[in-house]
């Protein structure tokens, strides 16, 4: 994929991404609870704590997305800590057979997610070229 496209559409991805962390967590929870919930039923203060995390990490990828290049330790973030969140919540969902139903909801999401931008995210040397590029044209 040539350099262009790719950071094209890392932004495309940064935007869509941050949009379903800030408005789209709390309907999931609310609509899916077996796959995006890891509360009993009633009210839940990890659910506050939980969305105002993604909702304040979705406003940084927005802004990330207008220059990824410049915002690289907060995209790669992003992908390790979907990784291990992912994993961790697989471990708990095989673990307590009650939450099973998340192996179909927010583990998937948080994987593809690490997924698209760790594909779409340059690193290394390959990053610093397209920096060097970006600051010079």
């Amino acid at each position: 994929m040539k350099d262009e496209n790719r950071i094209k559409y890392l932004k495309i991805a940064l935007v869509c991404f941050g949009i379903i962390a800030i408005v789209g967590i709390y309907p999931l929870i609310l609509i899916w609870p077996s796959g995006f919930a890891w509360h009993g039923e009633g009210h839940n203060l990890y659910v506050d704590m939980i969305v105002g995390i993604y909702a304040t990490l979705g406003v940084f990828l927005i802004r990330a997305a207008r220059n990824p290049l410049a915002h690289l330790s907060l995209i790669w973030f992003t992908v390790w800590s979907s990784i291990v969140h992912g994993g961790i919540m697989t471990v708990q969902a095989i673990v307590y057979s009650q939450h099973i139903g998340h192996l179909l909801g927010d583990v998937p999401t948080l994987f593809i997610i690490a997924i698209v931008l760790g594909v779409l995210t340059p690193w290394g040397e390959k990053a610093i070229k397209m920096q060097q590029q970006m600051t010079k044209g």
